[in-house]
C-alpha cells in the first residue's frame, strides 16, 4: 500500500512527442504504462488553434481508449513581451474552453519573451501585470495554470520564477517544474532551486539535459540533478503527475518531438529511476 515513501505518481506524457495522431500518441502512452496524456497538439495543430469539432474528436478518441488528460500544455506567454496584455489573455480564454472541454484543470504557460536589447529587469513590470491578469481569469474558471520554467522567458531562473508566484500570489498559478530547462540556464536544479521553489511545485515534466551542451537526454544520463530531485519529492510527499517531455529527436519553438523509439527510451528510463526508489508510477 502507497505510503509517503512509496508513493504512486500519476504518469503522462506530452503525446505529440510520440506521433501527430492522437490514436498513436495514447496507443504508445498506454503501452509504456500511462494513464493521461498532455495535449500540446493533435493532428499537427496546436492545441490553441484547434476548433470546437477537433476538440470534439479529440476527447472522441480519448474517451473512446479511457485516456484521461493531464495537462494542456499551451503556448501562452510563449511571445514576445511588446505584445499587448490582452493578446494572451484572449488567447487563454480560448484555451481555458479547450481545458474544459478536455476535462482537465491544468494549463502549461509561459513569462514572456523579450527583446535582444532588454533586460529581465526591463519587461518585470509588464510580466507581473500579465501573469496576473491571466491568474485572474482562471481562477474565475476554476482552473490552475502551471508557470514551465523555459529558457530566455522572464520566469527562467528560479529567483524569476519566485518572484512571478510570490508577486501574482495566486492559487491558480503554480510551477511546473522542468530539471532539463534549468539546465539549460545554467542552474543546478536541485542544489539551486529545489528548496525555494518546492512550496510553489505543482507539476513534474520529465526530462534531462547536458550541462556542457544543453542536449536533452533520457533521465539520469545529464546533469538535471532529477535522482535528487525525485527522491526529495518522494520524501516530501508528493503525489502529483509526472509528464514525459523527451524532447530526443527534434526541438523547435513551440514545442518538441521524440517518435514512439525514443520516447521509449525516455519513459523506462524514468521508470527505471522512479523504481529504484520506491515510486509506483501509473
Amino acid at each position: 500500500m502507497p505510503n509517503a515513501q512509496h508513493p504512486t505518481w500519476t504518469l503522462s506524457g506530452f503525446g505529440d512527442e510520440v506521433d501527430p495522431d492522437p490514436k498513436v500518441q495514447v496507443a504508445v502512452l498506454q503501452a509504456l504504462g500511462a494513464s493521461h496524456i498532455e495535449v500540446r497538439s493533435a493532428w499537427g495543430t496546436n492545441v490553441s488553434e484547434l476548433d470546437d469539432a477537433q476538440v470534439a474528436e479529440l476527447k472522441a478518441v480519448l474517451d473512446g481508449a479511457g485516456m484521461k488528460v493531464s495537462a494542456v500544455a499551451s503556448p501562452i506567454g510563449k511571445v514576445d513581451i511588446s505584445l499587448p496584455a490582452d493578446h494572451e489573455v484572449t488567447r487563454l480564454r480560448r484555451i481555458i474552453e479547450v481545458a474544459k472541454a478536455l476535462d482537465t484543470r491544468y494549463i502549461r504557460l509561459f513569462s514572456f519573451f523579450r527583446a535582444a536589447d532588454q533586460t529581465p529587469e526591463d519587461i518585470r513590470d509588464a510580466v507581473m501585470e500579465r501573469m496576473s491578469l491571466m491568474a485572474a481569469e482562471a481562477e474565475g474558471a476554476g482552473v490552475v495554470l502551471i508557470h514551465e520554467n523555459e529558457k530566455e522567458i522572464y520566469g527562467d531562473t528560479p529567483e524569476r520564477v519566485l518572484d512571478i508566484l510570490e508577486t501574482v500570489n495566486s492559487p491558480a498559478l503554480r510551477a511546473a517544474w522542468d530539471n532539463a530547462n534549468f539546465v539549460q540556464v545554467g542552474v543546478k536544479p536541485f542544489t539551486d532551486a529545489y528548496a525555494m521553489l518546492r512550496p510553489h511545485l505543482e507539476y513534474l515534466q520529465v526530462k534531462d539535459a547536458v550541462a556542457a551542451t544543453g542536449v536533452v537526454v533520457p533521465t539520469g544520463e545529464g546533469d538535471g540533478e532529477l535522482m535528487e530531485t525525485l527522491a526529495a519529492l518522494r520524501s516530501d510527499g508528493y503525489t502529483g503527475f509526472a509528464s514525459l517531455e523527451p524532447h530526443l529527436a527534434v526541438q523547435h519553438e513551440l514545442g518538441g518531438y521524440s517518435g514512439p523509439a525514443a520516447f521509449g527510451v525516455a519513459a523506462r528510463a524514468f521508470r527505471a529511476a522512479a523504481d529504484s526508489i520506491g515510486i509506483t508510477l501509473a
